[in-house]
């Protein structure tokens, strides 16, 4: 067993289960009220799914919005597929939990910022043996919304 308790990795785990179960119940019953979401991630995270031309525009992040319009918003455990209007062209995404850096909810001043570390690093379990690696752990926090105001 390791020396300590991984508080870092179980906050990533635990926030994007919030964002599961969040984008799960929109799935079921759409946005309610004013709740929109702006969610950045990052483009290179395996996983990723995109048309090409938005991979070429977007070549390490994309913040994408949920509000207005989106169809076929399907979650599963390891991410959501989502299809978005770019341009009046709708373009389907699969977006993995781990390549999500912010998730922010301005409508009612809610925001999550996860560092970036390596999602195989984050979610698999610890041998008995292993060492912690030399690096720090990189915590999770919360992202202010002041860079989301107009």
């Amino acid at each position: 067993m390791s020396g300590s308790i991984d508080y870092g990795r179980l906050m990533h785990r635990a926030m994007r289960g919030l964002i599961r179960d969040v984008l799960d119940d929109v799935a079921a019953n759409g946005l309610p009220g004013e709740h929109h979401f702006f969610i950045t991630l990052d483009t290179t995270r395996p996983g990723v799914q995109m048309a090409d031309w938005l991979r070429e525009r977007y070549p390490e992040e994309i913040t994408i919005v949920i509000q207005n319009w989106f169809d076929d918003l399907a979650v599963d455990a390891e991410g959501f597929a989502i299809t978005l209007n770019f341009g009046d062209r709708p373009e389907p995404l699969y977006i993995p939990y781990d390549a999500i850096s912010t998730f922010v909810d301005p409508s009612v001043e809610f925001g999550l910022r996860f560092d970036s570390q390596n999602a195989q690093e984050e979610d698999a379990p610890m041998a008995e043996d292993a060492e912690p690696e030399d690096e720090p752990a990189k915590e999770a926090e919360i992202v202010s919304l002041d860079k989301f105001r107009k």
